[in-house]
C-alpha cells in the first residue's frame, strides 16, 4: 500500500470498524437488553483503551490532564456515550443497523449548525446545500404514501425518535470535547470520556434499578462476546483510526470518507444476514452521504 495514502485508507477502516461495531451492538441489544449492552460495552472499552495508553504513552491512565478538561470532557462523555447512545442502542434494536447509522448521518449536520451558534463557524453555501441533500436523502428511505397518497413512516416511530436522539447526543458530545480537549492527547480525553460515562451510567443504574438486566447480559455468554467484540472494534479500533486518518490526511478528507457507513453497511448487512435491499434505500443512502460530503468542502 502507498504509505502517502495512509490517512485515506485508515479513515475507510475507520467507517468498516463502525459498521462492525454497530451491527455487534444491535445482535447483542436484541438478545438482551440495549441499556446493559450500552454499559457494559464502556467497561470493556475502558480495559482496552487503558492498556492501549500503557503502551503509548507508558501511563494507563489520564493523570496529566488539566482541571478545565476533565470538566468539559466528563460532560462530553455523558452527553454522547450515556444519553445519546442509551438512545442509539435501542434505535438499533428498533430499526436495524442500517436505518440507524443512515439517521446518525444528521449527527455532521447538527454538529455544524451547533458549531455556528456556538463558535460562530459559518456555514457555507455547500454545507448548506449538503444539509438539504442529508435530510432528502434520510426523507427517502424512512417515508412512504401511504392511504389517500399521505406520507408516512416505514420504520418504527419510536425508533426513529431514538436514532434522532442518538445523533443529537453525539453532536453535542462532539462540541463538548472540541470545548474541553485542546491540544490534549486524543487517546487520554477518549479515556476520560470513557470514565465519566462509567459513573454516568452506574448512577443511572442506582436510580432506575436496571441491575437485572446487566446480570442478564453477564449470564448470555454469546451476547457478552458480542458487546465485548463491539467494544473493540468501534471505541477502541474506531477511534484509534480515526486519529491516524486525521494526521495522514486533510481532516475534510478523513471526515468525508468516513460518512460513507450508511452505504458500506449496505453490502454488510446482505452479505452477512441475507437482508433484503430496496433501490431507494441504495438511492437515499447514497444521497445521504453526498450531502454529508458537501458539509466538508
Amino acid at each position: 500500500m502507498n504509505l502517502s495514502h495512509i490517512g485515506e485508507f485508515s479513515a475507510l477502516l475507520t467507517a468498516f470498524f463502525w459498521v462492525i461495531s454497530g451491527t455487534f451492538f444491535e445482535r447483542a441489544s436484541k438478545r438482551t437488553s440495549s441499556l446493559a449492552v450500552s454499559f457494559l460495552r464502556m467497561i470493556f472499552a475502558l480495559g482496552i483503551i487503558s492498556i492501549v495508553l500503557w503502551i503509548l504513552r507508558g501511563n494507563p491512565f489520564a493523570t496529566d490532564a488539566p482541571p478545565s478538561a476533565w470538566l468539559w470532557l466528563s460532560l462530553s462523555g455523558v452527553v454522547g456515550f450515556v444519553i445519546g447512545d442509551i438512545f442509539l442502542f435501542e434505535a438499533y434494536v428498533r430499526n436495524g443497523t442500517r436505518i440507524t447509522l443512515l439517521l446518525m448521518s444528521l449527527s455532521p449536520v447538527l454538529t455544524g449548525v451547533l458549531s455556528f451558534f456556538i463558535f460562530g463557524e459559518v456555514l457555507k453555501p455547500l454545507a448548506i446545500l449538503g444539509i438539504a441533500l442529508t435530510l432528502t436523502g434520510i426523507a427517502v428511505v424512512i417515508l412512504t404514501r401511504g392511504e389517500k397518497n399521505k406520507l408516512k413512516l416505514r420504520v418504527n416511530s419510536y425508533g426513529l425518535f431514538c436514532g434522532l436522539m442518538g445523533a443529537v447526543g453525539q453532536s453535542f458530545g462532539l462540541i463538548l470535547s472540541k470545548q474541553g480537549m485542546g491540544d490534549y492527547y486524543p487517546f487520554a480525553a477518549t479515556q476520560i470520556r470513557i470514565i465519566a460515562s462509567i459513573a454516568g451510567f452506574i448512577l443511572f443504574f442506582l436510580i432506575g434499578n436496571h441491575w437485572h438486566k446487566l446480570h442478564v447480559l453477564l449470564r448470555d455468554g454469546k451476547a457478552a462476546r458480542m458487546t465485548a467484540t463491539g467494544a473493540f472494534f468501534g471505541p477502541v479500533l474506531g477511534v484509534g483510526f480515526s486519529l491516524l486518518a486525521i494526521q495522514n490526511a486533510p481532516a475534510a478528507v478523513a471526515a468525508a470518507i468516513m460518512s460513507i457507513m450508511p452505504v458500506l453497511v449496505i453490502p454488510v448487512n446482505w452479505l452477512a444476514f441475507k437482508e433484503k435491499i430496496k433501490w431507494f434505500e441504495v438511492l437515499g443512502s447514497m444521497v445521504t452521504v453526498v450531502g454529508v460530503v458537501l458539509l466538508y468542502l
